[in-house]
């Protein structure tokens, strides 16, 4: 059977060490701060953000949170984003996708500082991560690469497949796949013989979205597999990409789901918020 990879330890680990960077700038005067902007009334939605709120509280980051109704217009998105730019209070900005349609997530994006950039979306920090120059890391990608860590798990060397390509998660998880000295493949939906592909994979992250995607003879026995995909089977359950019970028994290591990669993202996210906030008052 597969060692489980328990995310939300690894993840308290995290938020405890952000919690005492937190207190050393507060003895400093500094308090970082982060702002979430949610708008409409997406339940997933506004479960992460509540969840990114609490997460604040336990490490001593000051939040603030902007929940705007569903009608809101793209000048307004812009207008309040432009302010918290130039708010000293606010270390960090982060829009919670998705929007409602009819808003321009990519503009939204590019509006942010790249110095409050906590997200690390905009192409000025997308292109520093793939210089191998990032200021923040991407926060799911990043969570994925200290878990591989937490439990020892060998990146160099090694074949990591990536199952699915966007700007999130696939791409930059590749990025510091190969920052880690893996070889990388990534595959997505005009793949061809992916299940002799991901067979391949010494790690195996899947970060497609879809329910029971992955399945036992997808996986190189021994492997380590990292389950990003956050869906809902038939019955309403919270579940991954990975077929879990089947996959345990083949694979080294391996994510649940819940309880593996979600904690560590918003992990990540508290250590970027404080990451920005030295940055902003000169301090490496």
């Amino acid at each position: 059977m597969a060692l489980r990879i328990d995310g939300k330890a690894v993840a308290a680990k995290i938020k405890a060490q952000v919690a005492g960077e937190a207190a050393i700038l507060a003895e400093k005067g500094i308090a970082p701060g982060l702002a979430v902007v949610i708008v409409g009334s997406d339940p997933a939605s506004r479960i992460y953000v509540n969840n990114k709120k609490k997460a604040c509280q336990e490490v001593g980051i000051y939040s603030e949170e902007y929940a705007l109704p569903e009608g809101t217009t793209q000048e307004e998105l812009l207008a309040l984003v432009d302010r918290l730019n130039h708010e000293p209070k606010i270390s960090g900005i982060l829009v919670q996708s998705p929007l409602p349609k009819g808003l321009n997530e990519s503009a939204l994006v590019e509006a942010i500082d790249p110095k409050k950039d906590v997200d690390a979306f905009h192409p000025y920090n997308v292109g520093k991560l793939m210089q191998g120059r990032q200021i923040f890391l991407p926060c799911t990608p990043a969570g994925v690469i200290e878990l591989l860590k937490s439990a020892n798990v060998e990146i160099a060397g090694k074949n990591c497949v990536v199952i699915g390509r966007s700007d999130i998660v696939g791409k930059p998880m590749a990025m510091l796949l190969m920052q880690n000295n893996g070889t990388v493949t990534i595959c997505h939906s005009r793949t061809q013989n992916l299940a002799e592909i991901c067979r391949g994979a010494d790690i195996l992250v899947s970060a497609v979205g879809r329910a029971g995607f992955v399945t036992e003879d997808m996986i190189k026995p021994g492997a380590a597999v990292i389950d990003v995909g956050m869906n809902r089977d038939e019955t309403g359950k919270l579940c991954g990409d990975v077929v879990f019970e089947e996959a345990e028994k083949v694979a080294g290591y391996i994510t649940p789901v819940p309880g593996g990669v979600g904690p560590m993202t918003i992990a990540m996210l508290m250590q970027n918020t404080v990451t920005a906030a030295k940055l902003q008052n000169g301090i490496s």
